[in-house]
């Protein structure tokens, strides 16, 4: 039992969240205690049956809280397109923005040596099993465009041409509404270099 009275811890416990501050951790303890302590139960309720019951998928290692997740169990989706991301907020993007019907793989990261995350950190070794066992026609790699992210499409460029399973990149490049004289340099070489005819 913590000696630190319970508004301080509560105020450091919101502070695991990514990009919340002191100030920030402060202002949403004080509002949930002043204002909606009823909203504060139902997070904490809400939060803790998640923490318990929300694990990985076993097909695709997507968040879900069965042992399939819902768009593995869909037989309406196309098991011949696979699509690669780093993380469930990816698939979360790609569901919202696009018509993609296949199937996903979900690495939880990316390769990074410098920080110890090598290809069993990811998975890899399950889409390798996967691409042995049922490879699909195409495997969409929609990695980050990162050198992390690079590195890791590369690794899974490789895998893919040992299983003679077709490989796409989605495209990077000049943001839709963008400006050129806003945009970074090596945002404008890579799309410089990946331009497509019309």
């Amino acid at each position: 039992m913590s000696s630190e009275p319970l508004l301080d811890q509560l105020i450091e416990a919101l502070r695991c969240l990514p990009g919340v501050g002191p100030k920030s951790a402060q202002r949403m303890s004080l509002h949930l205690l002043e204002r909606n302590r009823e909203g504060g139960k139902h997070l904490s309720t809400v939060l803790d049956e998640a923490m318990e019951r929300i694990g990985r998928c076993s097909e695709c290692r997507n968040l879900t809280e069965r042992e399939v997740c819902s768009i593995c169990a869909n037989d309406q989706r196309d098991p011949q397109q696979l699509c690669i991301v780093e993380s469930p907020s990816d698939v979360i993007a790609i569901e919202h923005a696009t018509g993609y019907r296949g199937r996903y793989f979900v690495l939880m990261g990316h390769l990074s040596p410098l920080d110890g995350i090598g290809p069993a950190d990811l998975g890899l070794d399950q889409l390798g099993e996967r691409l042995g066992k049922l490879p699909p026609e195409e495997m969409i790699i929609a990695t980050n465009p990162t050198v992390e992210g690079e590195a890791t499409a590369y690794y899974l460029q490789r895998m893919a041409q040992k299983h003679n399973v077709q490989v796409s990149r989605i495209a990077h490049g000049v943001p839709l509404g963008g400006e050129l004289e806003f945009t970074d340099q090596s945002t404008i070489a890579h799309a410089f270099s990946s331009r497509q005819a019309i």
